[in-house]
């Protein structure tokens, strides 16, 4: 039977509890629902987001916003409604909101010092791309020392031209391949927000 290298470690493959994490929502935005890079199966997954967000919530657990800032006039511009958060998962009074400039979430931001500030090690992140911004989040995010639950089906990506370019893989091939790329050694991974404790 093939198993990951968390399992062969005998790593504890419990997902993190909400009660003692840090909830990291990653470009949450319009750009990937009405803007120039719509993703497959985005609404389903913002509605998860919106679902997750909210049980972080009612647990008056710490809540951290990513937003990707482009160029003016350009994708992810954030004096323009497509750079804008999804009102699904607007942030509240409380919620910190860091913005990025490129895709791994640590890089050039205040994110470390944030969840320094929060002082917990365990992370449940979501968002937007699979395989871009939160492969690359999660990875540092390993590095810097915290153990991560990725919730599945609040994470989407887009159909990829093939690397070879004959042809195009699609973005459910996309998704599930970075996920089982992370869940082999960077985080544990779940299909719904149900599956972490509270």
């Amino acid at each position: 039977m093939t198993k990951t290298l968390l399992e062969m470690a005998g790593a504890d493959l419990t997902p993190n509890a909400v009660s003692e994490s840090v909830l990291i929502l990653i470009d949450c935005q319009n750009e990937y629902v009405t803007g120039a890079l719509p993703l497959v199966g985005v609404d389903a997954a913002m509605q998860n987001a919106q679902e997750l967000l909210q049980r972080f919530r009612d647990a008056g657990a710490p809540v951290v916003h990513i937003q990707h800032q482009g160029k003016p006039g350009g994708a992810f511009d954030l004096d323009q409604p497509r750079g804008a958060i999804d009102d699904r998962v607007t942030p509240q009074n409380g919620e910190t909101v860091i913005r990025k400039g490129l895709p791994n979430s640590f890089a050039g931001t205040t994110l470390q010092e944030t969840l320094s500030g929060i002082g917990r090690q365990r992370l449940v992140i979501a968002g937007f791309q699979t395989h871009m911004c939160v492969s690359a989040t999660t990875r540092a995010a390993l590095d810097l020392g915290y153990r991560n639950t990725l919730v599945a089906d609040a994470i989407a990506t887009r159909d990829l031209p093939s690397a070879t370019g004959d042809g195009v893989v699609p973005a459910q091939s996309v998704h599930d391949a970075t996920l089982a790329a992370l869940a082999d050694r960077f985080a544990i991974v779940v299909d719904s927000a149900s599956r972490l404790g509270d």
